[in-house]
């Protein structure tokens, strides 16, 4: 996002980041009521946000989630001079029990921990809670609770494991909430955002996501200040939003695409990339890199290890290819969730290092790396794509990881797994495209398991692989639901599978939400 410089007067909610794996989702939440937000360091202070507010309207704080415990010694802290500054504060999570203890509660380790799914009883349907019903759906995800309060606080909601599920200062514009209502698992979670943006802090919307674009270009204007880049293109939105931003900042002129076929795509996806960008008329270079990669992936089989190696090796040909064209600069489309999940935000956990975030080497030889997008989900992409009027295909093309099948072969890569998987997406790919349910989900891919098991071919004994497969419905990927595909569409994949591929004995389709699994198999 641009810088509270860029927007003027708008009025915006600022949110303090503890670390919380859903921290950019609050902001995501606000934006999609058009109301600006933006995300700031839990350490920020009281006297910065004064400043921050002389040229922008800051109408809310917000302090979202994080893994730490408020009692131990390196807990992140809150300038405490925040509460006292006369903006309304709404803190979540940890942002919760961290506001009960700097007030003197009690916050002690829970009895029993919640996560997931939990009713909450809604003692004062009011303020923040306005027009919640007696009992609520609610994600929990917490160690630690809030057990008391002093006599200034009010207990505004309560679960069976938490007495404080929910409170508000009796005379000031400061609450707290347990349960994360940035998530789609809390059913009236939108609610109370808009009951905190706009009873509490009575902003007005007037912000766009066509803002972000014209912030965007302003950003990389600066930044590249008439050099030239190469946009690490892969096809995906994320990448060519990148681009097409670059391109209407800098000029085509002082920009180079740059395709690796790694020899880790999908069936035919080299050929519909070139097909595609040499119609929308960009200058994009196909660098054929299969050998090379595979080369420096032979013998590896963890994960951590399998990004980092293709991370370097993208970061080398993208080097070569600047030397080549005299480009100081390297855009990638890296977005949100990639940077979340690498602990490349705040005080994030490392999740896994994507080969664009962590996977990069330090000793990069560019100038800069410039990611226009690594503060917006994909859904966001996808409007700023259409807004800058990239073709239906891309905007609404299915999310592909960046190291590719790599991260769908569990274990040491090889030829052999990369064609049994590669099929089997594809067969994934073309039921569910002719069952006519595709727009309905975020994502679907085969996996090809490390594990072999006994199977029966042709009235004899196989010994083959067994292939898994996964169909998500979600909005941002940060949190996502595994699709309930009908059984015959199971069926009909399973059948095709194994038919067809004579390595694979044995099918199975992955019933796990996100979380506690990620998207990605690896």
């Amino acid at each position: 996002m641009g810088s509270s410089m860029e927007i003027g007067k708008r009025d915006m909610i600022l949110i303090l980041d503890f670390g919380g794996q859903y921290t950019h989702l609050i902001g995501r939440n606000v934006r999609e009521n058009s109301v600006y937000s933006e995300i700031v360091p839990f350490d920020t202070s009281a006297a910065e946000i004064r400043e921050m507010a002389s040229f922008s309207g800051i109408k809310g704080i917000i302090l979202s989630g994080g893994p730490d415990s408020v009692y131990e010694k390196d807990a992140p802290k809150l300038d405490p001079e925040i509460l006292k500054l006369g903006i309304p504060i709404l803190g979540l999570c940890y942002g919760h029990q961290l506001i009960a203890h700097m007030s003197k509660g009690e916050v002690r380790q829970a009895a029993k921990k919640e996560y997931g799914d939990t009713e909450a009883v809604i003692d004062k349907p009011e303020r923040i809670l306005y027009g919640l019903h007696h009992k609520e759906k609610v994600w929990m995800s917490h160690g630690d609770t809030v057990s008391s309060l002093p006599e200034e606080w009010e207990v505004l909601a309560h679960t069976d494991n938490t007495p404080v599920a929910a409170f508000g200062h009796r005379s000031l514009p400061i609450y707290g909430l347990q349960w994360h209502p940035e998530v789609v698992q809390t059913e009236h979670g939108t609610q109370i955002i808009k009951n905190f943006i706009f009873n509490e802090c009575k902003c007005q919307r007037n912000w766009r996501i066509t803002d972000f674009a014209d912030s965007a270009m302003h950003e990389i204007r600066d930044a590249v200040k008439g050099g030239k880049a190469v946009v690490a293109l892969s096809g995906g939105v994320d990448s060519s939003a990148a681009a097409a931003l670059v391109t209407r900042a800098i000029g085509g002129h002082n920009l180079v695409a740059v395709y690796v076929d790694t020899g880790l795509m999908r069936e035919g996806e080299t050929e519909q990339i070139r097909s595609t960008f040499t119609k929308l008329g960009t200058d994009i270079r196909i660098i054929k890199a299969e050998e090379r990669f595979l080369k420096a992936l032979r013998g590896a089989e963890d994960p951590e290890q399998k990004r980092k190696i293709i991370g370097r090796e993208f970061a080398s040909v993208f080097e070569e290819q600047a030397a080549e064209s005299g480009a100081d600069f390297l855009i990638q489309g890296t977005i949100y969730p990639d940077r979340v999940e690498s602990g490349k935000s705040g005080k994030s956990a490392l999740i896994k290092t994507h080969h664009n975030v962590g996977g990069l080497p330090k000793d990069l030889k560019f100038k800069g790396v410039i990611e226009p997008l690594r503060d917006l989900y994909k859904d966001e992409v996808r409007k700023v794509a259409k807004e800058l009027g990239l073709p239906e295909s891309i905007v609404k093309r299915q999310p592909f990881p960046g190291p590719g099948l790599a991260v769908r072969v569990i274990g040491e890569i090889t030829r052999e797994k990369l064609d049994i998987v590669r099929h089997a997406d594809y067969i994934v790919t073309e039921e569910i495209e002719r069952s006519g349910i595709a727009e309905s989900l975020w994502q679907y891919f085969a996996v090809l398991t490390n594990t072999r098991t006994t199977g029966v071919k042709g009235d004899g004994r196989a010994y083959g692989y067994l292939v898994s497969f996964r169909a998500l419905v979600s909005r941002e990927a940060m949190t996502a639901k595994f699709a309930e595909l009908p059984w015959g569409l199971v069926r009909r994949i399973s059948t095709r599978i194994t038919n067809e591929i004579p390595g694979v004995v044995r099918v199975a389709y992955d019933v796990t939400d996100k979380p506690p699994a990620t998207v990605e198999w690896e």
